[in-house]
Order: C-alpha cells, then sequence, then structure tokens
C-alpha cells in the first residue's frame, strides 16, 4: 500500500488487487474522515462507499503487472469525494440482484448512498469510478485536487455524461 496526500489535504492511495484492500481501504478512510473531523453516521457511510467501489475494483476491474488500484478521498466544503481507479475501460452497470443472491448490490448501495456517482475515463487506460457524499454539518473548507468537479445543478447527471463520454472512447 502507498500513502500520499497533497499540500491541500486530499489522500491518495494505492492498493494490490486482493480482498484485503477492501479493508485496508475502509481503515485509510476512516483515519483521514477522523482527520478532517468527519465522525458518526457521514464516516459509516463513507465507508460503505469506500468498500463498494474498491470491491467493484477488486472483483471486475483489471490490474496489469506492477500496477495497482487507486482510491482517491477529497474533502471540499460539505462534499466528500472518493474515488476508486483501476486499468479496466470496462464500466460498471448496475445489477438486478436476485433476493437469493449473495452480490450483485454494491452499485445500488453506492446509489442510495451517495449524492451523486459516475464513472469517467483515465487518461491513457482505465476508468475512475466516483461517489459524492454530502456530509451534513462539515468542517469549512478543505480544497483538494479533483478529477472532475461535481455538474452544476442545471446539467444533466454526471454519471449520464460521463457515461457516453466514456462509450465513445472505448
Amino acid at each position: 500500500m502507498t500513502e500520499t496526500s497533497d499540500r491541500t489535504g486530499g489522500v491518495e492511495t494505492r492498493f494490490p488487487r486482493h480482498p484485503r484492500s477492501v479493508g485496508r481501504a475502509r481503515a485509510v478512510l476512516r483515519a483521514q474522515l477522523s482527520a478532517w473531523g468527519v465522525e458518526g453516521d457521514a464516516a459509516d457511510s463513507a465507508e460503505l462507499l469506500i468498500s463498494e467501489l474498491m470491491t467493484n475494483a477488486v472483483r471486475h476491474g483489471r490490474v496489469p503487472h506492477g500496477r495497482e488500484i487507486e482510491a482517491r478521498f477529497a474533502l471540499t466544503g460539505r462534499l466528500l469525494r472518493l474515488e476508486v481507479s483501476d486499468a479496466s475501460d470496462r464500466l460498471p452497470v448496475p445489477a438486478q440482484a436476485g433476493t437469493e443472491a449473495e452480490g450483485g448490490r454494491g452499485l445500488a448501495l453506492v446509489a442510495a448512498l451517495a449524492h451523486d456517482w459516475g464513472v469517467r475515463p483515465r487518461e491513457g487506460v482505465g476508468k475512475c469510478v466516483w461517489a459524492l457524499l454530502e456530509l451534513a454539518g462539515a468542517p469549512g473548507p478543505v480544497s483538494v485536487r479533483a478529477a472532475a468537479p461535481p455538474p452544476a445543478p442545471s446539467a444533466p447527471p454526471a454519471r449520464a455524461v460521463e457515461a457516453r463520454t466514456a462509450r465513445r472512447r472505448c
């Protein structure tokens, strides 16, 4: 695991494509949230979001030899941005999980918990799946490097715009 912090408060961490990386990502996020003063239900929701994004990358992503899954966390005002990137160009598709199914609910949970979520292509190869979580009463603004700004209120949902863009590039 490699961890870096930029000078404005964002955190970027890399993990091997291994099931244990999901728990490690949760722990790194929880520590960062604590440093930002984010606790309680908001921290629990953020942990669930990063768990689902990381699990999808571990199970379905592509990580060539020498590369790792990349996770980024950034807090800007009351918006927490979580990003997970891998080298696969395959876009995530929410599944219709049956009542007896043991999996297939991850993106449905992301959609239910997140203020917004989406996917965008990465430079070169791969994709970044992101989720925004609105935090009530979050501490003051922390300006961080964000890969794509949240959409303007009058714009169509970012996930629709970015998904269409990603399909054209594939």
